[in-house]
């Protein structure tokens, strides 16, 4: 019986081991066993700028640049700037991606955008999650802090940033209208874009001045540029 029982629990610290060996040999960029069943997919590869472009610029050269397996807005560089607006367009998704943030950086993930040319950038259709460091001057503002919905909502549940150059996990979920922000595992910001209340509540910022923004439940992904250095790693989406 002793034996028994004895096999049993070996067998069992293997098939541990075993996961979590396959856990750890999950590299950055790349997807999981799991995550591959799920149906994600990469939104970037961690070599190149592929499947981005420069928001009404297309692709060409900029301060967005795919380095040391991260994407990278690098302030300083002679190049175009502008937004990083994904090729594609999604509507049901979960959007998941790690970012840092340079000290006093102020930048952000803009979801279904609508790219034309006479809509001058991708903030002035595109509601924002909002990424900020805590040594910023608007961080005080308490809809201004990260994973808030910008300029509409606190934070529904206080989630605090990592330590400056660490990394910190965010995710996007969007189904029928309905979004919900998640920073560090913990629910920030939720909203119904098909609504009255959300409409009334564009109507009573400068947003109102965009006859585009908030109007859509479909479209463009797109990372801000900002003054200050921005990095994204592990972009990956499923449909729902």
């Amino acid at each position: 019986m002793k034996l028994k029982f004895y096999s049993l629990l070996a067998a069992f610290c293997l098939l541990t081991l075993l996961n979590s060996s396959s856990i750890a040999q999950v590299k950055d960029n790349q997807l999981s066993t799991q995550e591959q069943k799920e149906g994600y997919k990469l939104l970037f590869d961690g070599i190149t700028i592929k499947g981005w472009h420069l928001y009404n610029q297309g692709k060409i050269a900029s301060v967005w640049v795919a380095k040391n397996g991260e994407l990278k807005c690098t302030p300083g560089l002679e190049a175009a700037h502008g937004d990083l607006v994904t090729d594609e367009k999604f509507e049901n998704y979960e959007l998941k991606f790690d970012w840092k943030i340079s000290k006093e950086g102020n930048s952000g993930v803009f979801i279904n955008v609508l790219e034309r040319k006479d809509i001058p950038t991708a903030w002035a259709s595109g509601p924002e999650y909002q990424l900020l460091e805590k040594s910023h001057y608007d961080y005080e503002k308490e809809m201004k802090r990260s994973g808030c919905l910008y300029n509409f909502s606190k934070q529904l549940n206080n989630a605090e940033l990592k330590p400056l150059g660490s990394w910190n996990q965010s995710v996007i979920k969007q189904q029928n209208g309905v979004i919900e922000f998640y920073l560090n595992g913990i629910l920030t910001a939720k909203q119904d874009f098909k609504t009255k209340e959300w409409r009334e509540a564009i109507a009573a910022t400068s947003f109102s001045n965009f006859p585009e923004f908030g109007k859509f439940v479909s479209g463009q992904i797109a990372l801000q540029d900002w003054n200050k250095g921005v990095s994204f790693k592990n972009i990956k989406i499923k449909n729902l």
